[in-house]
């Protein structure tokens, strides 16, 4: 195919069909994801920034903000590790069972979450299959322990879906050079493989991390959603609205949004970087 093809027009002169396709998708997106999106921040702020401020403030929304951050971090640091570990392996190696293995680790993308905090009852529960065996004061449901748990199931194959694919495109040209100069396999490792997956490990951490303070169908499973002690920001916004303080619900989704848009903008804008070897 001509290289140059792409850059044929169709038209000569003004291109009608642009305009009216650009129109299109933004009145798609307009009830869909737009004005959603904009009535949080319309609703949050109608009442003036000190309201709003004082909502976002009370002791319950800030703790449930902070032990959001703090499981989404655990559950992102345990999955990256185990993601960069996997990838690696199943990138490098062929056996029997391999893909097998694969649709193992992707299939908590395709269980719904609320299945999967039941699962986690199910197993660690106190009438658990092995939550029984554990002493009454080292349960770990309904405690952050189980937060966590659930982050890591629910976002279990996020990091390794980003590395995997690069892993296995990478040029081994490098690592071939590295080991023929007499560098150990984890010298190769440390020093030529892991920096070429820069771009995919902070993309994974971001998407990780994203996913896992969101995370609400699980977590309401094996938290308990107890206000100041297991109550994430996604429980936090249930339970206010449920009460009927809206406006401590909005509060608490605004920060949310924000941070979810911030996340997900130096994904797009930082790409160039975060792809570069």
């Amino acid at each position: 195919m001509n290289p140059n093809f792409s850059s044929v027009k169709h038209t000569r002169g003004f291109d009608v069909v642009k305009p009216l396709s650009i129109t299109a998708l933004l009145m798609f997106m307009l009830p869909l994801v737009l004005l959603p999106l904009s009535s949080i921040f319309i609703f949050g702020f109608s009442s003036g920034l000190h309201s709003f401020w004082a909502a976002l403030t009370t002791p319950d929304a800030i703790f449930a903000l902070k032990l959001s951050i703090v499981t989404s971090f655990w559950a992102t640091v345990f999955n990256l590790v185990f993601g960069l570990f996997a990838a690696y392996v199943l990138a490098r190696y062929s056996f029997w069972g391999r893909n097998a293995i694969i649709v193992l680790i992707s299939i908590p993308t395709a269980i719904p979450t609320a299945v999967a905090g039941f699962a986690l009852l199910l197993l660690w529960g106190p009438y658990g299959l092995l939550g029984r065996f554990l002493p009454t004061d080292t349960q770990i449901m309904f405690t952050p322990y189980a937060i966590i748990l659930a982050n890591i199931f629910v976002t279990f194959p996020l990091a390794f879906g980003v590395i995997m694919p690069v892993l296995e495109t990478m040029n081994r040209s490098l690592e071939e050079a590295s080991a023929t100069m007499g560098a150990t396999r984890w010298q190769t490792f440390w020093h030529v493989t892991l920096p070429s997956l820069r771009g995919a490990i902070v993309g994974g951490a971001l998407l990780t991390f994203a996913r896992a303070v969101g995370e609400f169908g699980s977590t309401i499973l094996v938290s308990g959603n107890l206000s100041g002690m297991t109550q994430t920001a996604p429980l936090y916004i249930f339970a206010k609205f449920n009460e009927g303080q809206v406006e401590a619900a909005n509060a608490v989704a605004v920060v949310l949004a924000v941070f979810s848009f911030v996340i997900f903008s130096i994904l797009f804008f930082a790409r160039d970087w975060l792809e570069a070897e």
